[in-house]
């Protein structure tokens, strides 16, 4: 069991991080590979539904039918489901757009000159700090959805930990151009960004320190239907979207496609 906990936390860790690749994106390319970057969200999202509702809403409907019966077990994984979605949701809507780290950006957006740096040092950390919070307390969710994932089945963790640090990538770029904005420094903007990531490892512990006591059936189904709303919610809102904004919108259909049938191939394999 401790080596499933420490390979779930190394998942999430990886996934976490992965925003500071979108960040070296800035330092050593000139233009945002549009397509690229298109067809890797779209990926990303198609693995994240197919999985959310193929496997671990099954999963979920499974164990809370088991530990409640039915009909119980059956509303309570829909109620589950919707709540993860309602969470995920809310903390969109309380996060102020101009330093949300899902508003895209393009790598282009870091050669360009500040226009409104704010006049005093404190402004200038205030507007960092909250922009690397803002993307802290975004991936938080993620990160439990990841560490769950990974504890319950390894091999569905490692798919659901490539998704989510594949949607990390321009999330990294996003996040790096608003602190560069604000401090002015690309290195600061890259150490922000970076750290922020850890907040997907910090949701991972929480859900160890927090969960791991009281796991057993009721609250597993719970939880992995609660991860399947955030992920579905995720791809919807975010991916898809963000994927059509970089004008490469049949492209991203093309990556969701191959991400389902990639995700459907690898469960058939480990079946």
């Amino acid at each position: 069991m401790e080596m499933n906990v420490l390979f779930a936390f190394g998942l999430t860790l990886m996934a976490g991080l992965a925003t500071g690749i979108g960040s070296l994106l800035a330092f050593f390319t000139s233009r945002t590979n549009t397509k690229f970057l298109s067809l890797a969200l779209g990926f990303s999202a198609g693995v994240m539904i197919y999985v959310s509702m193929i496997e671990i809403f099954v999963k979920a409907q499974d164990a809370l039918v088991s530990d409640l019966g039915s009909p119980i077990g059956n509303w309570v994984t829909v109620i589950s489901f919707f709540s993860g979605m309602l969470v995920i949701a809310l903390i969109d809507k309380f996060i102020p757009k101009q330093n949300n780290p899902h508003e895209l950006r393009k790598v282009e957006d870091m050669n360009l000159q500040p226009q409104q740096i704010p006049a005093t040092d404190s402004n200038l950390m205030k507007m960092g700090i909250f922009a690397a919070l803002a993307i802290g307390i975004h991936n938080f969710p993620e990160g439990i959805a990841t560490f769950a994932s990974a504890l319950k089945d390894p091999t569905l963790g490692i798919s659901i930990a490539i998704a989510i640090a594949i949607h990390n990538i321009p999330e990294g770029i996003a996040v790096s151009v608003p602190v560069y904005y604000a401090t002015g420094s690309k290195r600061k903007a890259f150490k922000l960004s970076f750290l922020s990531g850890l907040s997907e490892p910090l949701g991972a512990l929480a859900a160890y320190l927090v969960l791991m006591p009281f796991l057993n059936d009721l609250i597993f189904g719970i939880i992995f239907a609660a991860v399947a709303g955030i992920m579905v919610f995720i791809s919807l809102d975010e991916l898809l979207p963000a994927a059509k904004k970089y004008e490469e919108a049949h492209t991203s259909i093309y990556g969701l496609i191959l991400g389902m049938f990639v995700m459907a191939i690898s469960l058939l394999l480990v079946m």
